[in-house]
C-alpha cells in the first residue's frame, strides 16, 4: 500500500517517500493550524493545511486567514518537520491566487485546489516544481483536473464532512479511477477505519483522504466542544445544508453543501433559505453568539457521517497506525475467507 510521492521534483507516482502509510490528513476551515503537522507527519503521511480564502467575514464573524498569516503557518511547519507538507485551498473563495503566489514563494510540497475550475493554478505550481493535488465531486470535474494536468485527483463523496457534492464516494470512486488512469487517485468522505481504507484500495485509489476521524484526534486544534460533539454523533445525525453558508455569504458552489452535525437551528431555517437575506445580520449575530457559547442547538459543526464509526480520540500516529493495520489484516485475511 502506498501513497502518491509528493517530493519535489519528483514524478506523480505512488512510491512513498514515507513509510507506506496511504492516508492523508486533510484540514477544513476553522481546522487545526501548522503545528498539527507535529503529530501527524511522523507517521508517513502528507500533511496539510486546510484555508479558506478572500476577506470575508466567517459564520462566527472573524476575518480569514490571509497572506502573512498563511506564511507564517508555512514556516512554522517547516521548523517541526523536514518532510513533505502542502497547503489546501477552498479556491471559489477570493485572494486564492494571492494565496497561493505565498505557498509556491514559501516552496511548500503540494497544494490542493478545490471547488473551482484547477486550471489557471496548475502550469504556475508545476513551474515551481510543486504537485497538484485536486479535489472533485464529479466525473466531468475529475476529467477536467485530470486535462489540465492535476498530479493527484482527490474523489470525494457526498459522505464527507463540511463541503462535498452529493454522490456517493465508492460509486463515484471507481468511475474516476477508471477516467483519469494512470493519475493517482485518493477516496475522500465516509472513511474513518481500516474497512474503509481497504475498500478504497480494492476500488483502485492509492491512498484516503481523512478529516473527520482526525477531528478527533489529540493533536486536533478546534474547540473541545467540537471534537466531543463528533465523538456523541451516530452516523444519522449528519445532514447536508447551505444555511450557514448563506448567513455568512461564504462563496461556496450551491451545488456543494456543507455537511454538519444537525441541529435545531438547521431545522428551524431548512425550507426557509429565502427568509435568510431579509434577517441575515440577525443570523450572524445568532450564530456568532452560538459559538461563542458552545451551544450545538445553533452553532454549526462540520461532521461526515463516518461520524458514527468513531468511538475515541486518540493522537493522531496511533489513528494513522490503526486503520493501516486493520486494512492491511483485511487485505490480507478476508481473500482466504472468501476464497478458501
Amino acid at each position: 500500500m502506498r501513497p502518491v510521492d509528493v517530493s519535489p521534483g519528483s514524478p506523480p507516482t505512488t512510491e512513498s517517500v514515507h513509510d507506506h502509510h496511504p492516508a492523508l490528513y486533510v484540514a477544513r476551515h476553522r481546522a487545526p493550524d501548522s503545528q498539527c503537522l507535529d503529530g501527524r507527519d511522523r507517521d508517513g503521511r502528507v500533511g496539510r493545511r486546510g484555508l479558506r480564502g478572500g476577506r470575508l467575514r466567517d459564520d462566527r464573524g472573524h476575518e480569514p486567514d490571509g497572506a502573512s498569516w498563511l506564511r507564517e503557518q508555512i514556516r512554522i511547519a517547516r521548523s517541526l518537520t523536514g518532510r513533505p507538507f502542502g497547503v489546501g485551498f477552498i479556491s471559489s473563495f477570493p485572494d486564492t491566487a494571492e494565496l497561493a503566489r505565498v505557498a509556491l514563494d514559501e516552496g511548500v510540497a503540494a497544494i490542493n485546489h478545490s471547488f473551482a475550475d484547477p486550471t489557471p493554478f496548475i502550469a504556475p505550481a508545476h513551474a515551481a516544481g510543486v504537485k497538484v493535488f485536486v479535489q472533485v465531486q464529479t466525473l466531468t470535474q475529475a476529467i477536467t483536473a485530470a486535462r489540465a494536468g492535476a498530479d493527484v485527483i482527490i474523489a470525494q463523496g457526498g459522505e464527507a464532512g463540511g463541503h462535498a457534492g452529493a454522490l456517493g464516494t465508492f460509486a463515484l470512486l471507481p468511475a474516476v479511477v477508471d477516467a483519469v488512469a494512470p493519475a493517482p487517485v485518493v477516496a475522500a468522505g465516509g472513511i474513518a477505519d481500516g474497512r474503509g481504507l481497504a475498500a478504497a484500495l480494492l476500488l483502485g485509489a492509492q491512498g484516503a483522504w481523512m478529516g473527520t476521524r482526525f477531528v478527533t484526534s489529540h493533536e486536533w486544534g478546534g474547540p473541545s466542544w467540537e471534537q466531543d460533539a463528533v465523538l456523541a454523533a451516530t452516523s444519522d445525525d449528519t445532514v447536508q445544508t447551505r444555511l450557514y453558508d448563506l448567513i455568512g455569504e461564504r462563496p461556496f458552489p450551491a451545488e456543494n453543501p456543507d455537511r454538519m452535525l444537525r441541529n435545531a437551528f438547521i431545522d428551524r431555517w431548512t425550507g426557509r433559505e429565502s427568509e435568510i437575506p431579509a434577517h441575515r445580520e440577525a443570523l450572524q449575530a445568532e450564530v456568532a453568539a452560538g459559538h461563542e457559547r458552545a451551544d450545538l442547538a445553533v452553532a454549526g459543526v462540520s461532521a461526515g457521517v463516518s461520524a458514527g464509526l468513531i468511538t475515541s480520540a486518540q493522537p493522531a500516529s496511533e489513528i494513522v497506525r490503526g486503520i493501516v493495520q486493520e486494512a492491511e489484516d483485511l487485505l490480507r485475511e478476508r481473500p482466504r475467507m472468501l476464497l478458501g
